[in-house]
């Protein structure tokens, strides 16, 4: 499904910066147990170290490409190894709060530095794709694995830590200097930000997103472990599983790629989501909850997939790319809170409905940002309908370029209106600005 094209430094870098909200649950709960925080106290340090993610994306979304993005991802990535490193290996609170801050920050940089370049590649859908696809198998990996290590606060951060030591030497592998991204060849440092509104909106929507998805994850291992009635194991279990059925989903997004447009899989899936949100929220067994957390995770990255190629779309520099991304961080940082909040005062199914109503209604607002910026997937056969082996034929004879003639699978670039001046109009327009001769020889004059 990957080829060889496929830019794996940056799905690296990718996985080293999505880790920490992946991983969320089981650094929360740790920290709950580990340094007898209160659930609120536990939560309220996982949300500092996503809002400091976020804050990277916002302050480093235009800086990228001047920095460079080797020089970057490596303050990132040594950021991360030192504020996760430090956090796991104390048990005073005030340093473990500063530490995992700080690693979010360094955390957030890497995030953003592979964003940036993701979206200047030729397919910025497979290279997220990949990258989600290896931070899951990543943050499944841990699942299963830290559960057997004891309940020390610090494993989950520690590994956070270690993946970012681990990827530092593939940084060497990215443009360094003032490197700038093959699409922007032709925009200066300055240039604003296209498609401005559009932008917004998925900014906005993408939050609200966030915000649901993660209010339920934040709070899922408590469900998991108090409504449901499954065993500190058995939920690691769960959780491993379902993130094992996301790498499934992520293959599937994979190997559509965009011959379903975005605004389907965004719209469809989000709705779907809704659904489970709900199933999970309101589980009373063990059965019922994997069934509801197995679906929802399956489909999640599958539509954070499209959200974030979406994203990259509107802009090949990546900017948007950026800040819908640390747009997605700040509502990942609220949702534990947000979370802990409704399930007191709502109760777990409550907040289950909630979340969901929500979900429906920022569906809309990303569903219509996707047909709008996304014109209309070409399927089989749609080359022939529009001009088909005669066009091919003589675009191979001409030595027309590869890119001129669409893939199968393709987004078709939007229709644009173009007005065409009438023969008299022309002959006037000439008359006036180049005087009676010239215009004599005007298409459409009636001479010549």
């Amino acid at each position: 499904m990957f080829a060889r094209t496929t830019p794996w430094p940056l799905v690296a870098l990718f996985t080293a910066g999505y880790l920490p909200p992946y991983l969320l649950p089981t650094t929360v709960g740790r920290l709950d147990t580990g340094l007898a925080l209160s659930a609120t106290q536990a939560g309220a340090v996982g949300s500092a170290l996503l809002l400091s993610s976020a804050t990277a994306g916002f302050l480093l979304a235009s800086r990228v490409q001047r920095t460079g993005a080797r020089t970057l991802a490596r303050y990132g990535l040594a950021l991360a190894a030192l504020g996760y490193g430090t956090a796991s290996l104390t048990t005073a609170v005030p340093a473990v709060v500063a530490g995992a801050v700080l690693g979010g920050f360094g955390s957030g940089t890497a995030t953003t530095v592979a964003a940036t370049r993701i979206a200047a590649e030729k397919d910025p859908h497979r290279a997220s794709t990949a990258g989600l696809l290896s931070v899951s198998a990543l943050a499944g990996a841990v699942y299963l694995t830290v559960p057997h290590l004891g309940r020390a606060h610090g494993l989950p951060l520690a590994a956070i830590a270690l993946t970012a030591l681990a990827v530092w030497p593939l940084t060497g592998r990215l443009p360094g200097g003032t490197a700038t991204s093959p699409g922007s060849h032709q925009a200066d440092s300055g240039a604003p930000l296209p498609r401005r509104r559009s932008g917004m909106v998925l900014a906005a929507a993408v939050l609200c997103w966030s915000l649901a998805q993660n209010s339920l994850w934040g709070v899922s291992g408590r469900i998991g472990l108090t409504q449901a009635g499954l065993g500190d194991a058995a939920l690691g279990l769960v959780f491993a599983v379902a993130l094992g059925a996301g790498l499934v989903g992520v293959l599937a997004a994979g190997a559509l790629g965009p011959r379903l447009g975005r605004a389907m899989p965004i719209g469809a899936g989000t709705l779907v989501i809704a659904a489970c949100i709900a199933l999970t929220a309101s589980a009373t067994t063990p059965t019922v909850f994997a069934a509801g957390e197995i679906a929802w995770n399956t489909l999640y990255p599958v539509v954070l997939s499209y959200l974030i190629g979406l994203a990259a779309s509107l802009d090949p520099r990546g900017r948007w790319a950026v800040l819908v991304g640390s747009a997605s961080s700040l509502g990942t940082a609220a949702g534990p809170l947000t979370g802990g909040v409704l399930s007191a005062q709502a109760g777990y199914a409550g907040m289950g409905l909630v979340l969901a109503a929500g979900l429906l209604v920022v569906a809309a607002p990303m569903t219509a940002v996707a047909l709008h910026t996304g014109g209309r997937p070409l399927v089989p056969g749609a080359i022939r309908r529009r001009g088909g082996a005669p066009a091919a034929v003589v675009a191979a004879a001409t030595g027309t370029p590869s890119g001129a003639v669409p893939e199968v699978g393709a987004v078709e670039q939007p229709v644009v209106e173009i007005d065409v001046e009438t023969p008299a109009v022309a002959v006037r327009h000439a008359y006036d600005t180049a005087g009676p001769r010239q215009a004599a020889a005007a298409p459409g004059s009636g001479t010549g």
